[in-house]
């Protein structure tokens, strides 16, 4: 059975809206719906810096920056993920079935937020380690307290998000100058930060997932870092992505296709259009429908904050449609 979900983010500032759209849009897999149109702690770096354990963390000119001790908006951006995760409660009452989380994962943090003197943590061998290890403890107790809240549920999915992991990989996330550029992270290291994380997912009890929407991110290292999903954009894969994902799925694993635009399109596909793509794909691969299917989740490509609400509600209305289709 094919089945589709959400990549994450949704725009608009109405949280119990959003979460009742991707309820009743995506029954088969619904997810916690991010807005990051409610202000930067509500953003991808806010949102993870909330389930992060032992550091604190504080709003600064150039952005989030490591503290001694937890800021103002730090703890608001706590407040608010307890806050929405209150309403997933509230809302889904009585739900069995799978669920997915997001969080940003330790690259994309690392690439993102700043030392306490200055300057991406991605710049310093132990702070990056320390902040994926404080992450990774995080996840723990949040994938606790999301199972607490759910307890129909039988498959939690935990989605981390990796969209800087390609410019980490190839030296070119910039410097604080903006003259320059980090040194390169080589990836035995990168691959050990990110399985501290997906390790600590899969000890809490839940699936741990990889997503990005970047070219050039090397797919197989997220397989041996302990991802059991991958999610990526169709329109973005190369020859070696697409050999690495047919693997995936004959080794067991999960791949979400994102198929759906995520901003609004000139001209909509239609479902069947949706459809035919992904059918095209796997018998390029080789692989038999039937036989993947239910390894098999289709999402839009990236997220929906960009997209306006009408294009956000047709582009889950396609993806139930088009999984319905090829199911």
């Amino acid at each position: 059975m094919v089945i589709a979900t959400g990549v994450g983010s949704y725009p608009g500032e109405d949280f119990d809206e959003a979460l009742r759209t991707v309820l009743g849009e995506l029954p088969d897999l619904p997810h916690l719906p991010e807005l990051p149109a409610r202000g930067v702690t509500a953003g991808m770096t806010g949102r993870a810096l909330a389930v992060m354990a032992e550091l604190g963390a504080d709003l600064q000119p150039a952005g989030w920056r490591l503290t001694d001790a937890p800021g103002v908006d730090h703890r608001r951006a706590r407040s608010l993920l307890g806050q929405d995760l209150d309403t997933l409660e509230d809302l889904t009452e009585g739900y069995s079935g799978s669920f997915k989380i997001q969080v940003a994962g330790p690259w994309m943090l690392a690439a993102t937020v700043e030392k306490p003197r200055g300057d991406k943590v991605l710049s310093d061998f132990g702070a990056r380690r320390e902040l994926a290890q404080a992450l990774a403890e995080g996840l723990r107790g949040h994938v606790a307290d999301v199972r607490r809240r759910l307890p129909g549920v039988d498959r939690l999915i935990v989605q981390v998000d990796e969209p800087a992991l390609a410019a980490v990989l190839g030296a070119k996330v910039p410097t604080a100058s903006g003259f320059g550029r980090h040194r390169m992270v080589h990836p035995p290291e990168a691959s050990e930060a990110l399985a501290w994380v997906l390790e600590a997912i899969a000890e809490a009890g839940a699936e741990p997932w990889v997503h990005t929407c970047a070219s050039g991110t090397p797919l197989e290292l997220l397989r041996t870092s302990g991802a059991r999903g991958i999610s990526v954009d169709l329109g973005l894969l190369t020859a070696a992505d697409h050999d690495a994902l047919a693997e995936a799925l004959e080794g067991g694993d999960t791949v979400a296709l994102g198929v759906v635009p995520s901003l609004d399109p000139a001209t909509a596909p239609t479902d069947t259009e949706l459809t035919e793509r992904v059918l095209r794909w796997l018998d390029m691969l080789g692989l038999d429908p039937t036989e993947v299917g239910e390894r098999l989740v289709i999402t839009a490509t990236c997220g929906l904050a960009g997209a306006s609400p009408a294009w956000s509600r047709e582009s889950l209305e396609l993806l139930r449609t088009a999984a319905a289709n090829l199911t």
